[in-house]
């Protein structure tokens, strides 16, 4: 199985999704404002996806620690620090989601519904500032963005060790056979 390399994958997402240290500082300096509403964020994006029928099978019987882990992780949005350590945290939860085979498109879908409930509490909290609404939106789609794309790193490693299990079982060949030719292939 692939190792992953946090310190390059850290930078790498924060780049694509254009997380940057002014939008860190940010969403740590609103997060107090923002915090005291979190739950309600929470509630509605459950209540949502419990409207939808295929999403079912993966939160009966876990809604409420559902509900408390999505809270924590909400809560680490305003928080930070989004470094090496919360880049293992989100791949993680990728690797939950994996062995629990939720569809990798209920995350993206997911991560759009959360970020309708942030859009309306931010556009509600700081209505008065239309300059630092727009700030803040980007932010939160950079962090969000920087989780999912973290996340689903997950999906692309699983869906590559599968790849490989299937190759071994085929040819005969065992996984160390494998791993000694492609360090040798590798340096």
């Amino acid at each position: 199985m692939e190792e992953i390399d946090f310190k390059t994958l850290t930078p790498y997402a924060k780049n694509f999704t254009g997380l940057t240290e002014v939008h860190e500082a940010l969403l740590v300096e609103v997060g107090p404002m923002l915090k005291p509403s979190l739950g309600e964020v929470t509630e509605r994006f459950y209540s949502t996806l419990r409207s939808i029928d295929k999403t079912a099978p993966f939160i009966e019987g876990r809604l409420e620690s559902l509900k408390q882990t999505h809270r924590k992780w909400l809560e680490g949005l305003f928080t930070g620090p989004f470094d090496e350590s919360y880049a293992q945290s989100m791949y993680h939860v990728g690797q939950v989601h994996v062995k629990v085979h939720l569809p990798v498109e209920f995350m993206s879908g997911g991560m759009s519904l959360i970020n309708d409930e942030l859009i309306a509490l931010v556009c509600k909290t700081f209505s008065d500032y239309p300059d630092r609404i727009t700030a803040l939106l980007k932010a939160i789609n950079a962090v969000t963005g920087f989780s999912l794309l973290i996340m689903q790193q997950s999906y692309q490693s699983s869906s590559l060790s599968a790849e490989l299990d299937r190759f071994l079982a085929i040819t005969g060949m065992s996984r160390s056979l494998f791993n000694n030719l492609a360090g040798a292939y590798h340096n």
